[in-house]
């Protein structure tokens, strides 16, 4: 079992950038898929980005393409989320998933683990 612990959201202007950070427990941080979901206030959770185990292979949705990345440290376990060319768009609560079992996927109810997320308010 892993805890995810994501930090770094705020209130930013249109155009800024923000570094999200998810911190997981454990000892084997390195067996699972990270993912990074959002969900705006009456929307369903939606992928965003996620990451695979060696960090060698990511997958973005297409509204994040280009102005997202995501990496992971796995001797400091954890998983980053550089959002830059931020739109209001962005605006959501983000999330931090961990899956086991699949090489990756973009659906969020395939993730086992998740975190508590983090606000991130992008005004224009």
């Amino acid at each position: 079992q892993v805890q995810l612990v994501e930090s770094g959201g705020g209130l930013v202007q249109a155009g800024d950038s923000l570094r999200l950070s998810c911190a997981a427990s454990g000892r084997t941080f390195s067996t699972y898929v990270m993912g990074w979901f959002r969900q705006a206030p009456g929307k369903e959770r939606e992928f965003v980005a996620t990451i695979n185990r060696s960090g060698g292979r990511t997958y973005y949705a297409d509204s994040v393409k280009g102005r997202f990345t995501i990496s992971r440290d796995n001797a400091k376990n954890t998983v980053n989320l550089q959002m830059n060319s931020l739109k209001p768009e962005d605006t959501a609560v983000y999330y931090c998933a961990a899956l086991t079992g699949l090489a990756y996927s973009m659906r969020p109810e395939m993730y086992n683990y998740w975190g508590q997320g983090t606000q991130v308010t992008v005004s224009s």
